[in-house]
């Protein structure tokens, strides 16, 4: 099919010029932090709680800035044409990585909680623990988050600002340099995200052995990306924004995406699970015990329902992945679910009985992800809501599925 001669002026809509869009990033930040400051209120009598709740909510929303970065990396990477009407709310979300630095700051100081079964060593007592503290002590464990932060914010104010630049120089240079940037920062990526999820989940039960753990996250965020850069989009087109930029053709190509997202979590999931429960070694099952009583052996079976048989079916025709509203529904469901993962992986090291709902998993949610909103709408307005001078725009604004 052949490009359009002229680019649609919808290409050119600022959100700057929507009062609306002007006060969400107060608005956002506002209840992220009335949120925040009311669960640690609540649980001021157990403060461990907050502690175990916040690292939940923490992990979740960095998921979906994290899945944003594997987004962007791997478009340059594979110079792919069709998703650049998309690719700008991606950069957004993944230029709220700062804001995750910030956002840190709880999980550090809360860490004497979380993670304490090393965090307090008493040397001699434990062997296993004797044998990794080299690595799991504060001190290293601080060097290496700082580390992981610094370099996602790097990389992601790296893409997000050469996009952005190229918006007014039109340069095509641009693109060819983040082509360029994205092999090295893919490898970057997965060797951060993978230690970041070994540290700050991982750790919490030292004692168990996965070699998987790193893939298993990073499945889930991209899942968590799929789902809400297809709300997002949807979002803006209601709003009144990107309606003759993003069609069909894109939607079907997000819900490509997720439904095969959604496959790949099912398969390092079940990998995970089937080689643990073969081999039958007690440091490797001792995972799986912990989660298979008291009601958590339930959540473990919502999962494998919730999490793959109905998105698996419901995403399956192309009638479902091309029609905006339920793909917005099927994206809706997963980024419940994936909460629920991320739930079942870090609260049973504080609810060794099961699991106990609380207002306060709800507030710390609500919390980091309207921060996580505000953070996009502040970056959102700041630009245009797609990169108007990409030398692939045209091709991107005449893709079509075979």
């Amino acid at each position: 099919m052949s490009a359009p001669r002229t680019i649609p002026a919808d290409v050119l809509t600022s959100i700057s010029a929507n009062s609306r869009w002007q006060r969400f990033p107060l608005i956002f930040g506002v209840v992220g932090v009335v949120c925040l400051a009311a669960a640690f209120g609540l649980s001021a009598s157990t403060v461990e709680r907050f502690h175990f709740s916040y690292l939940v909510a923490y992990m979740y929303g960095l998921s979906l800035a994290l899945g944003a970065l594997f987004f962007v990396i791997v478009q340059f990477l594979t110079k792919a044409g069709w998703s650049v009407v998309v690719r700008r709310v991606a950069e957004n979300m993944m230029g709220t990585l700062p804001l995750f630095a910030i956002l840190f700051v709880p999980v550090a100081i809360g860490l004497h909680h979380t993670h304490h079964h090393w965090w307090h060593l008493v040397p001699g007592k434990d062997p296993i623990l004797d044998a990794k503290a080299p690595y799991l002590n504060p001190t290293f464990f601080f060097a290496r988050a700082i580390l992981y932060l610094v370099i996602w914010t790097l990389l992601s104010q790296a893409f997000l600002r050469r996009s952005v630049a190229q918006d007014q120089s039109g340069n095509p240079e641009e693109t060819r340099r983040q082509q360029w940037m994205a092999p090295p920062a893919l490898g970057l990526y997965a060797l951060t995200v993978t230690f970041a999820a070994v540290d700050w989940m991982k750790s919490l039960d030292p004692h168990w052995f996965s070699t998987i753990w790193g893939v298993y996250y990073f499945a889930g965020s991209v899942v968590a990306l799929f789902a809400m850069l297809s709300l997002l989009v949807l979002w803006l087109q209601r709003d009144g924004f990107i309606r003759k930029i993003v069609n069909q053709e894109h939607y079907h190509d997000l819900g490509k995406l997720l439904f095969g997202f959604v496959i790949f979590w099912s398969y390092i999931a079940f990998s995970q699970y089937f080689l643990i429960w073969y081999a039958n070694l007690p440091e490797e099952t001792i995972w799986y015990a912990h989660r298979s009583h008291g009601g958590w052996e339930s959540m473990g079976l919502m999962l494998v329902i919730g999490h793959f048989a109905i998105p698996f079916f419901f995403l399956l025709p192309r009638a479902m992945k091309r029609n905006p509203v339920t793909l917005a529904a099927g994206a809706g469901w997963l980024l419940w679910v994936h909460y629920l993962d991320l739930y079942y992986l870090i609260m049973p090291v504080h609810s060794t009985g099961g699991p106990q709902p609380s207002i306060v998993d709800l507030l710390t949610l609500f919390g980091v992800v309207a921060c996580f909103l505000a953070a996009f709408a502040f970056l959102a307005k700041r630009s245009a809501l797609v990169p108007v001078k990409d030398p692939r725009l045209a091709e991107s604004l005449a893709f079509e599925n075979l």
